[in-house]
């Protein structure tokens, strides 16, 4: 997928004249690009319109016009862009109750790294996590992980015939899986693959 440049976002008054037509067909989009697996995880997957949803955001929020802070949020937000040879999401933990999210992520370090995606009869392919910073320490994981699970070539050609598409996580604490995922959540993530 294509990369964002500013060319591609809307200046701050243009952004809330239009933000909430913008808000609500990327909720749409949105819809079938998660998955949950079990109670408490959750993985949102990423795409062009849904990093330049955040940007547009982000430029709202700390009302950035300068084309510096412009920049600054591109470059943090197009690495979660899919490449075509892989799939980028958003990994949530989500505990409702502070002590318990507390508890839950001391127990749950290193889950993100137990997550895993398949394509039918191929072997999973574990995420490579956060890999812009380190988001865990000895004591507990962060709620929030951004994950990268690369395929092979064989993998995505496979998925793009329509190949059954599963997802899981493996971890001591916390061992679910979702096989097949819904197939309008696979036919939007083939969408992804060159």
């Amino acid at each position: 997928m294509e990369r964002l440049n500013r060319a591609d976002l809307m200046s701050l008054e243009q952004y809330s004249e239009q933000r909430a037509n913008f808000r609500s067909r990327v909720m749409n989009h949105k819809r079938n690009r998660q998955v949950p697996i079990g109670p408490n995880a959750t993985l949102y997957f990423e795409d062009r319109l849904t990093m330049q949803y955040q940007v547009q955001e982000m430029l709202r929020v700390e009302r950035i016009f300068e084309s510096s802070g412009i920049q600054e949020e591109l470059d943090a937000y197009n690495p979660l862009i899919p490449d075509g040879s892989n799939w980028k999401a958003t990994f949530m933990l989500e505990f409702p109750d502070a002590d318990q999210r507390r508890v839950e992520l001391g127990r749950l370090v290193g889950i993100e790294d137990r997550t895993w995606v398949r394509v039918d009869q191929h072997d999973p392919v574990y995420a490579v996590a956060d890999e812009d910073m380190d988001r865990e320490t000895d004591d507990k994981t962060s709620a929030v992980h951004f994950l990268r699970f690369e395929l092979t070539r064989s993998m995505a050609d496979a998925a793009k015939t329509g190949t059954a598409i599963s997802m899981g996580i493996d971890h001591p604490h916390y061992d679910y899986s979702l096989a097949p995922i819904p197939e309008a959540v696979q036919a939007t993530l083939r969408a992804d693959l060159d």
